[in-house]
């Protein structure tokens, strides 16, 4: 039987592959979304979104479409999803949200295709988790083209100086992520003064 280290081996040396955007990853979130909805327990579950670079319309991105799922408990879910989803075979981590080994931890899970590459990424997450603001970086390069055009820049370098190390990859991209997550968390307040201060 696969131990945890040789699990976690197994999955962070896996290539990073960064390819051109492909219109099918929204059916491909809806499909999952669907499938989530249908097979996990109802009272569990909370907002379903797609974030990621595979929810940015002609970004490219690696070919795993990234999923936020709410969960109201985060033990009663580890009890109830993590066997559901597993029996299916999906790959269960309980990972950090932030840095290497430190609380808070969510539920991740890695779905793969019939031939046994990755295509989804399923984050669980409570609602008040910091983790949500992907949807507002999401949103900003949705928003804002030119910024996309960088992100795609910057990961396609970066693939190509990482692409054995998936773990590299990201905290590569951190710096470039956290800097847009606070313009996008800015553009958010100030629309919220000005539609406060027009009432």
């Amino acid at each position: 039987m696969e131990t945890l280290e040789e699990k976690i081996k197994r999955v962070t040396d896996e290539e990073v592959d960064v390819v051109p955007y492909d219109p099918a990853w929204p059916i491909l979130f809806e499909m999952e979304r669907n499938h989530l909805r249908a097979c996990l327990p109802e009272d569990l579950v909370g907002r379903i979104e797609h974030f990621g670079s595979t929810a940015v319309p002609g970004l490219p991105a690696k070919p795993i479409v990234d999923i936020l799922v709410e969960i109201g408990d985060a033990e009663v879910a580890r009890r109830k999803v993590v066997p559901i989803l597993e029996g299916q075979g999906y790959d269960y981590f309980r990972r950090p949200a932030f840095g290497d080994d430190g609380p808070p931890f969510y539920h991740w899970f890695i779905k793969r295709d019939a031939a046994g590459r990755r295509s989804h990424h399923i984050h669980m997450v409570d609602g008040d988790s910091e983790l949500w603001d992907r949807l507002l970086f999401r949103d900003y390069l949705i928003a804002h083209p030119e910024t996309a055009r960088q992100y795609a820049d910057l990961k396609l370098r970066l693939a190509g100086e990482h692409r054995g190390d998936r773990i590299a990859y990201t905290r590569a991209k951190a710096d470039f992520i956290a800097d847009v997550t606070r313009r996008a968390k800015d553009r958010e307040n100030a629309s919220k003064e000005t539609g406060c201060g027009s009432k």
